[in-house]
């Protein structure tokens, strides 16, 4: 059975689809795809909305999900981010617009669809869910357990499947080195 979260990704999907946005999913429901399962109650998802989607995004989502143009027009300006409320559920979709940043770029040509029920889904890498993740924690001062166990449970699962050229080189130029280093080291202790 599909969990509710997963549900409304897919839901949030359908209209990225629609309106040819580009999209992926990452945050808890990504690191679940790829490591260990954890519950969540919010979706992150990345999508490359521009001013001519705005009207139709909001005519899209209005009868499902509780949504304020200002703040997509806020987010777009800023390359940041604003979020949609699933009416029945009332699951909240943080949705992040890119920047210019290269790792932006990467995470977005890299990103891959995978089949969820029946459906496709198209979601960020394990090797960028990994480095999200890592920014994330960084920022939260680097206390964040749920952080870091999606991490440890991505390279616990995926293992020699990792790029890991990519995630060195990439962890070098975001200043990540050490923290993907120490992980990486409590990951193998872990499968000894």
């Amino acid at each position: 059975m599909i969990s509710e979260p997963l549900c409304v990704a897919l839901q949030m999907a359908e209209i990225f689809e629609n309106l040819d946005i580009p999209y992926l999913v990452g945050g808890s429901i990504a690191s679940s795809i790829y490591g260990e399962p954890r519950a969540t109650q919010d979706i992150d998802m990345v999508a490359e909305l521009k001013n001519h989607h705005i009207q139709a995004l909001i005519s899209n989502t209005k009868n499902a999900f509780y949504i304020e143009k200002e703040d997509v027009i806020r987010a777009i300006s800023r390359h940041s981010s604003f979020n949609v409320i699933h009416l029945e559920t009332m699951i909240k979709v943080d949705i992040f617009v890119p920047g210019s940043e290269a790792i932006d770029r990467e995470e977005m040509r890299r990103r891959r669809p995978q089949t969820i029920a029946d459906t496709q889904l198209v979601v960020a890498t394990p090797e960028d869910i990994v480095l999200q993740k890592l920014i994330w924690y960084r920022k939260g001062g680097e206390v964040s357990d749920r952080q870091w166990r999606d991490v440890s449970g991505i390279l616990k699962v995926q293992g020699d499947r990792l790029d890991w050229d990519y995630l060195n080189h990439w962890a070098e130029s975001l200043n990540l080195s050490e923290l993907l280093q120490r992980t990486k080291e409590a990951s193998e202790e872990h499968n000894g």
